[in-house]
């Protein structure tokens, strides 16, 4: 499957965005999806995940409460929308896909086989 993020940008703290990534190649709705984040000098970290069908949603604590991940399988699309961003929000945000309906279990990078090619998200104080 092929990924395209895209939405990214300049906001000021406290203010929102909405990414949103567009899939193809293969049944959209077979493949659970995430979203990472990595901020220069960093590793790449697990920051929101769902399922196939959307049933399940998981958050990292640093954006739970803030950002909600959504999918519509009808236009094989992810969205990440992203509330009340912080300076500490800043990275390039990448979407990527399991060939799996869950979400994996340690939210880490190796449970995805498939990325987008990244926006970035820049958060200005």
């Amino acid at each position: 499957v092929q990924l395209q993020a895209y939405g990214g940008g300049l906001v000021q703290a406290g203010g929102y965005l909405r990414l949103s990534c567009a899939a193809s190649g293969r049944t959209f709705s077979n493949y659970a999806m995430g979203w990472f984040r990595q901020a220069p000098g960093k590793e790449r970290v697990f920051i929101a995940g769902i399922s196939a069908r959307g049933v399940t949603t998981y958050y990292a604590d640093s954006v739970k409460g803030r950002f909600t991940i959504s999918r519509d399988n009808a236009k094989n699309t992810v969205y990440l929308q992203m509330n009340n961003v912080r300076p500490e929000d800043t990275a390039v945000y990448y979407c990527a896909a399991r060939s799996v309906p869950v979400i994996g279990s340690d939210y880490s990078t190796r449970e995805y086989e498939y990325w987008g090619q990244g926006t970035q998200v820049t958060v200005s104080s």
